[in-house]
């Protein structure tokens, strides 16, 4: 693809999952400019990437509920100032920065913080483990498995059939990131 910017409403809505419940192969391995609409084709975020496959898959995890359609423009070479261009021409022709570029960025761009959907019931044996780290990361290890679990099974009735690895590291953290 050239490296002009073309306009959001010149491009065709691509599945984010398709029959076979896999991300578009064709974005694999690319640097690109991509806009992620929910169920309703509203525009929810808009990104950039050295590998826009991966980056989708990782929004996906984050953001199941919002991430049904797509649009991409990929370039051939990697240029921050481009890609930049592209996201914020995007957002203009839009008229207003989806929520996933405001209020909502940390939900589409950092991992998964479990401690905040703890259960009540998570939040007081948390704060009952006074002096004991190991027994803190392993609640926290067992937080993260309990979310993970939730995101996999949203998935899975969503038909994805990509696979999914967290990286088991971050777990102890309460941190939820693909591996």
């Amino acid at each position: 693809m050239t490296e002009d910017i073309q306009p959001l409403a010149s491009l065709q809505f691509i599945p984010y999952i398709d029959s076979e419940g896999k991300l578009p192969e064709f974005v694999q391995g690319k640097i690109g400019v991509y806009a992620i609409f929910d169920n309703d084709k509203m525009l929810q975020f808009v990104g950039y990437s050295r590998d826009t496959y991966l980056s989708l898959k990782q929004h996906l995890v984050r953001q199941p509920e919002h991430c049904y359609w797509l649009k991409v423009q990929t370039i051939d070479k990697p240029s921050r100032t481009i890609l930049e261009s592209i996201r914020a021409s995007w957002i203009a022709e839009n008229g207003s920065q989806p929520q996933g570029n405001g209020t909502d960025a940390t939900k589409w761009n950092d991992p998964i913080d479990t401690k905040t959907v703890m259960t009540s019931q998570e939040v007081a044996n948390y704060e009952g483990i006074v002096a004991d780290e190991l027994a803190k990361d392993k609640l926290l290890k067992n937080v993260a498995r309990r979310v993970e679990n939730e995101i996999l099974a949203l998935l899975k009735s969503r038909g994805v059939t990509e696979e999914i690895r967290f990286n088991p590291k971050l777990k102890t953290s309460g941190l939820l990131d693909l591996k």
